[in-house]
């Protein structure tokens, strides 16, 4: 499949540091390995905070089934007083993936599903755009990314307000673009599908099934898959995105539509009992929790995951729910990051075989500030010493993450000085159709135009850039700069269409005049 740069930095850019500098493998960790090196935590993470102005964080670190480290820094709102402590919750984003496939791994070990079911056998109204697909499709395929949906298919449609049904039923819709079972590309909606059809399978919402199954079983007591419970805690963290070199409490992210792939929340002391059952085998104090062999799964890798030269770095994995690498030795690692723009980092690295895990959450954007601790601690315990600037690794590929996917890379902040004059606004009013993201109407009053677009007719202010090219400012979690609103004359200059650039990743984005 051709990967979008969004793809090849989730995929590669974040892999890259599996192989840019490998943990070394240690003989025989020693007892006091990770004791030795707990206290350089605080340090890290108060410099890490201090260079990127992070208001807060949550750090937790488990080593042979005993939670050796759990705190808190900073505080919950910058500009507020309340501090961040070891039960602060915070929102996961895509960190509710392993979570997730957690839950199902226990459904699979009480008989009730297998990796394997075809998601039509729970929801038989789900479909791909191919029928022989839909009818094919797994658990198991949906978990690891290997359905041949487009990168972050259906995250637009949420984007514009549709709510979960409505963008799975939709999926129907979107075009492949890589080969079923052949290819990776992430999904945070066709994860979604096959979450719901577990849960669909035992009766339960996705979310009443995670805490059942999960949550209250090994006490993360304030851990939650529904936003509206995770906005009611009261020791919760703030999302928040800078503004003008500043850290400020945004608009809150709203995953519902997505929570199985990202709207789960949790407190390091809630992370750190989930990572006490991963590295126990499905066993938490003593109690069978989740059936070995069915856990053991979640951790194999299924579809490799690195478009980078193979002769030249070790391939990276994924498995069910996480991100799986190895060095030279080789030493497993298993991980997985999440990330809001509106606000919310998190992340997770485990080394099975050493039995430890590192857990860090922080209250801002993505920057790379969780993944620099975990992977900084990592290098402390089996190589002495930090081996390279994560900071400025996984920085780097997060700045490059968050640069427009849409307007071929032009800066439409800004028209031409000398913009050619478009065809009289009121030829541009009208209706739109689009089978994907629905009807589309513009409307001119005097010289504004206004496009409403979603379930809700949301309005979106246009402004003229150049000749049949307006701008619109989108909305959302995949939101940049502007997108180009392009519209289409037939050689007779009669208007045909539109095409929007926000929309058209995948080739889809053009709307066809009613």
């Amino acid at each position: 499949m051709a990967m979008t740069r969004r793809s090849a930095i989730l995929s590669s850019g974040f892999a890259l540091a599996a192989h840019g500098a490998a943990e070394a493998r240690p003989t025989a960790l020693r007892e006091d390995a990770v004791e030795k090196h707990l206290a350089s935590l605080d340090r890290i993470v108060s410099e890490t905070m201090k260079k990127t102005g992070a208001p807060g964080m949550s750090v937790a670190v488990v080593s042979r089934d005993r939670v050796v480290y759990l705190k808190g820094f900073g505080v919950r709102r910058a500009g507020g007083a309340d501090p961040v402590d070891a039960d602060t919750v915070f929102a996961l984003a895509s960190l509710s993936k392993p979570l997730a496939t957690t839950v199902v791994a226990g459904l699979v070990g009480d008989k009730r599903v297998s990796w394997d079911d075809k998601i039509v056998r729970f929801l038989p109204d789900f479909a791909m755009s191919d029928p022989w697909i839909s009818k094919e499709i797994t658990l198991r395929d949906m978990f690891c990314h290997r359905s041949g949906l487009p990168d972050h298919a259906g995250d637009l449609l949420e984007d514009i307000g549709y709510g979960r049904d409505e963008i799975l039923r939709r999926l129907r819709f979107i075009r492949p673009s890589g080969s079923f079972r052949a290819s990776y590309a992430y999904t945070n909606f066709g994860f979604t599908a096959a979450a719901v059809a577990a849960a669909r399978a035992v009766g339960r919402s996705w979310e009443e099934l995670s805490s059942e199954r999960l949550y209250r079983r090994i006490g993360m007591t304030s851990a939650t898959s529904s936003n509206a419970e995770f906005t009611a805690r009261v020791n919760r963290a703030f999302g928040h995105m800078r503004r003008d070199g500043r850290w400020v409490a945004g608009p809150q992210r709203q995953p519902d539509a997505q929570s199985p792939a990202g709207g789960a929340s949790a407190s390091a002391r809630d992370m750190a009992a989930w990572v006490r059952l991963q590295l126990a085998r499905g066993k938490f104090d003593g109690r069978d929790i989740i059936d070995a062999g069915a856990l053991d799964e979640t951790h194999r890798p299924q579809i490799a995951t690195d478009p980078a030269d193979p002769s030249k770095a070790a391939p990276t994995f994924y498995g069910l729910g996480w991100d799986i690498s190895y060095n030279e030795h080789p030493l497993v690692r298993w991980g997985h990051s999440g990330a809001f723009s509106f606000g919310a980092a998190a992340c997770v690295n485990i080394l099975p075989e050493l039995q430890l895990g590192v857990v860090a959450l922080s209250n801002t954007s993505p920057v790379g500030a969780p993944e620099a601790v975990c992977r900084s601690f990592l290098d402390l315990v089996t190589a002495g010493k930090i081996q390279r600037d994560w900071l400025a690794l996984f920085g780097g590929a997060f700045a490059q993450m968050s640069k427009p996917t849409y307007g071929f890379g032009a800066d439409y902040s800004k028209p031409p000085a000398d913009p050619r004059p478009p065809a009289a606004l009121s030829d541009h009013a009208g209706t739109y159709q689009n089978e994907l993201y629905g009807p589309l109407r513009i409307t001119v009053d005097v010289n504004n135009m206004t496009l409403f677009v979603g379930p809700e007719n949301t309005p979106y202010v246009m402004r003229h850039y150049d000749g049949e090219i307006f701008t619109f400012q989108p909305r959302g979690e995949n939101a940049f700069g502007p997108s180009p609103v392009r519209f289409m004359f037939d050689d007779s200059h009669k208007l045909q269409g539109l095409r929007i650039d926000y929309f058209d990743e995948n080739g889809q984005g053009v709307f066809l005049r009613a």
